[in-house]
């Protein structure tokens, strides 16, 4: 595992054309699969309520999504991207975060396309797994409560390695996991974490410009393609012989 992940990070440079021949697909759950930001910002609008804290626009609350919980938490105290609070004060809120959102959580739905692009994949004979930086305990209830934890084979949580993105080794366990080579796994996100840890690994991967970059336009990233909806990635996919 140590040696492959030191190539691809040597051969992070690496950069791929559409169509791109893959066999697998690694999908990122916040903000491509199903839009979780109503339910975010509004756990963290209960959180700081309940600290007698001023209400956050929601607009702002989801530029501050796309680093995990503990970040969102942290920024929606602060009102500032890099800031840490207090530590005695972080301890406090997060579980107060955690209680609403545990009330909030499966509120989230599927993007549009979502299912209708799993279903093509699916049939196309791709494997598909989803990669995401969130805990399992909220990941878990949320791909079966909206009904789309039977079209993945994995399911990589923020805690399920010791490592998540946008380090590659999610992405390089996924490949192992798959049996194939990680220049034929396609990675479909729609953030900095994304692109950054698909770089690092050396595998392709396409962004989705509805999701949560804290703002900044997908075209922006160091993409190969940015796919309007998870159907639109079938065009750009050549489907790899094993």
């Amino acid at each position: 595992m140590h040696n492959k992940l030191a190539a691809s990070q040597k051969d992070a440079i690496t950069r791929y054309s559409v169509p791109v021949s893959v066999e697998a697909v690694v999908i990122d759950l916040d903000g491509t699969l199903l839009n979780t930001a109503p339910e975010l910002a509004a756990s963290a609008n209960r959180m700081l309520r309940d600290m007698d804290y001023a209400p956050v626009s929601n607009d702002l609350l989801t530029s501050y999504i796309g680093n995990g919980i503990s970040w969102l938490v942290k920024r929606a105290l602060t009102g500032e991207m890099h800031a840490t609070p207090d530590a005695a004060l972080y301890e406090h809120a997060l579980p107060i975060f955690e209680r609403h959102y545990a009330e909030l959580l499966l509120q989230s739905k599927p993007y549009d396309g979502v299912i209708e692009g799993l279903e093509i994949m699916k049939a196309a004979g791709l494997r598909l797994g989803c990669i995401t930086n969130k805990l399992a305990r909220y990941t878990e209830p949320l791909l079966k409560g909206t009904g789309l934890a039977k079209y993945f084979e994995i399911v990589l949580s923020g805690d399920t390695l010791p490592e998540k993105k946008p380090h590659p080794l999610p992405l390089i366990h996924a490949a192992e996991y798959f049996g194939v080579s990680i220049e034929r796994l396609l990675l479909i996100g729609d953030s900095l974490n994304d692109t950054v840890a698909a770089r690092a690994a050396g595998c392709p991967v396409f962004c989705v410009p509805y999701g949560y970059n804290h703002g900044e336009p997908a075209e922006l990233l160091d993409q190969d393609a940015v796919i309007a909806t998870l159907p639109a990635a079938m065009p750009l996919i050549k489907r790899a012989k094993a």
